[in-house]
């Protein structure tokens, strides 16, 4: 029996991914022995398989700050995982040249990669104060951030649980509470 498939495994994205793990593993396999052998095919290999796991962790949550974390991620594993193709190929442990096949893997990837990217919710984030996302290096560029943010759109979810859960406010008082206490002491 088939297992069914999740839903980042039907993403164009993902498929083209598994495009590219089946290519690095034919071309890991495919290396002469050599010293480099095991190290080299390891990195195509893992990077494959991570290109994979980052996919499906940016499917995974809906904040675009994590999600282009993880495109960014994606795009340095592909560069590696090419990067151990054409070593391969320049140290001449390939039995065959895989460079331009795995160059054009990668650019049909990167085409359906940026399609997906480009359908990221860019409204729906959180300050992260890494300034990455805006330059936070003035007070107005930080009030800008501050604003982007959508409290109630993000909290929302949990504001359902208060009343499960008791207010967090409720916890952060007695915290003040305790501190008055200490500096009366």
């Amino acid at each position: 029996m088939a297992r069914r498939l999740e839903k980042f495994e039907k993403l164009p994205v993902y498929q083209k991914s598994q495009e590219l793990f089946d290519l690095a593993d034919v071309i890991a396999e495919s290396l002469k022995e050599d010293s480099m052998k095991e190290h080299l095919a390891i990195q195509m290999c893992s990077n494959a398989a991570l290109i994979q796991a980052k996919i499906a962790g940016a499917e995974g949550g809906s904040l675009y700050s994590l999600r282009m974390q993880n495109a960014v991620l994606i795009k340095l594993a592909v560069q590696d995982m090419f990067n151990a193709v054409s070593f391969a190929s320049m140290v001449k442990i390939n039995e065959e040249d895989y460079v331009q096949l795995m160059r054009e893997k990668v650019e049909e990837f990167r085409l359906v990669f940026v399609e997906w990217i480009r359908g990221f919710d860019k409204s729906y984030d959180i300050p992260d104060n890494w300034a990455i996302r805006f330059d936070t290096s003035t007070p107005e560029q930080e009030k800008m951030e501050e604003l982007m943010f959508d409290e109630d759109r993000f909290f929302g979810e949990f504001n359902e649980d208060d009343e499960d859960m008791g207010s967090f406010n409720d916890f952060d008082d007695d915290e003040e509470d305790e501190d008055k206490n200490d500096d009366d002491k």
